[in-house]
C-alpha cells in the first residue's frame, strides 16, 4: 500500500511538474523545438538507469539556469528601465579609446578595421568554449570532488542571477548595435553574431550566426557574463591547487575576454565588470553557503550524486 501511495505521489508529480514546463513555455515564453527535446533528454536521463538519474539530479541546476534564461524573453529588460546606448560607448572611448590617424576609437572598432583570418579563428575558438570549458570543469569535478561540484554548479547560477538583475536594473546595447544602428533605441532588434561572422565565412557553417538568431537579450552587455564564467572556473580551479589547471584557465579567462572585445559583442568596461560580478558572487556564495543552511544540504546532497 506504502509503494501504491509513493507511486502516485510520484507521478502525480511528474505530471504537474511536465504540465507546468509545457504551459509556461508554450503560453508565455514561445514554444520551440528544443523545449520538447530538452523534455524528452531529462525524462530519458532519469528514468534509463540510476546512474543516469545521478546525472541529472546533479546537473539540474544547470538546466534552471537555461530555463530562466530562456525565460528573460517574457518581460526584456527595456520594458522595465530605459535602454543605454550612448552612455557606455563614450565611456569606452573616453577612458580606453586608442588614438589613430582616423580619430580617437574604441578597440572594437579599431578590430573592426583591422582584423585578420588568425584572429578570427582564435576568438572565434575561445567564444565557442564560453559554456563547454566551464561545464567539463563540472564533468571532471563531478568526480573528484562532488562537494566542490555542488559549490561551483550553484555559484555558477548564482553568478548568471546577479548579473540578470544588473541587465534589468541597467539594460545596456553592445557595440556592434551602435555600428549598425547609431544611437537610435529599437525595440525587438534581432541578435547579431558581428565579428563572429568572419568565423562562420572561414569555415563555411553559420555556427555563430544561428546561435546569435535565438539571442533572449540583445542589450544585456553589461555586465558580460561570457567573461564572468572564465573567471568562476579560475577561482574553483585555484582551491585543487593544480598548476596545470591553473594555466589552462587564465588562457581561458584571457582568450574569451579578448574575444569578447574583438568581436564587438562587448566593451572593455563590460568585460572588467562580468570579471568583478564572477568575484563578488564568488565571495558572497561562499559566505552563504558556509553560513547558512546550504552548507548541511550540500554535505547530504553529495550522497545523492
Amino acid at each position: 500500500m506504502r509503494n501504491l501511495s509513493l507511486d502516485f505521489r510520484h507521478f502525480s508529480t511528474l505530471f504537474a511538474g511536465s504540465a507546468a514546463y509545457f504551459a509556461w513555455f508554450w503560453y508565455f515564453v514561445g514554444w520551440r523545438v528544443e523545449h520538447l527535446f530538452l523534455y524528452l533528454m531529462i525524462l530519458l536521463l532519469y528514468y534509463v538507469h540510476a546512474t543516469t538519474r545521478k546525472f541529472v539530479l546533479a546537473f539540474g541546476v544547470f538546466i534552471a539556469y537555461w530555463i530562466i534564461y530562456d525565460s528573460m524573453r517574457v518581460v526584456p529588460n527595456y520594458e522595465v528601465n530605459p535602454i543605454h546606448v550612448a552612455e557606455p560607448y563614450y565611456f569606452e572611448k573616453n577612458w580606453f579609446g586608442l588614438n589613430t590617424p582616423d580619430g580617437r576609437l574604441t578597440w572594437n572598432e579599431y578590430f573592426k578595421i583591422h582584423h585578420t583570418p588568425f584572429w578570427d579563428i582564435l576568438s572565434g575558438l575561445f567564444y565557442l568554449n564560453w559554456v563547454p570549458i566551464p561545464l567539463l570543469f563540472a564533468f571532471w569535478l563531478l568526480r573528484n570532488d562532488k562537494l566542490l561540484f555542488l559549490k561551483f554548479s550553484y555559484a555558477f547560477v548564482f553568478t548568471n542571477i546577479v548579473g540578470f538583475c544588473i541587465y534589468y536594473l541597467y539594460p545596456a546595447a553592445p557595440p556592434w548595435y551602435v555600428e549598425q544602428y547609431g544611437f537610435e533605441v529599437i525595440h525587438g532588434t534581432p541578435g547579431n553574431a558581428a565579428g563572429l561572422l568572419e568565423f562562420d565565412k572561414l569555415l563555411g557553417l553559420p555556427l555563430f550566426a544561428g546561435m546569435y538568431q535565438k539571442n533572449a537579450n540583445v542589450f544585456a552587455a553589461i555586465p558580460s557574463l561570457h567573461s564572468a564564467y572564465p573567471v568562476l572556473c579560475l577561482l574553483y580551479g585555484w582551491r585543487l591547487k593544480k598548476v596545470w589547471l591553473n594555466t589552462v584557465f587564465a588562457i581561458f579567462t584571457a582568450g574569451v575576454w579578448f574575444a569578447a572585445v574583438y568581436s564587438r559583442h562587448h566593451y572593455f568596461i563590460d568585460v572588467l565588470l562580468g570579471g568583478a560580478v564572477a568575484v563578488v558572487s564568488y565571495l558572497a556564495f561562499e559566505y552563504l553557503s558556509e553560513k547558512t543552511v546550504l552548507k548541511k544540504w550540500f554535505e547530504s546532497f553529495t550522497a545523492k550524486i
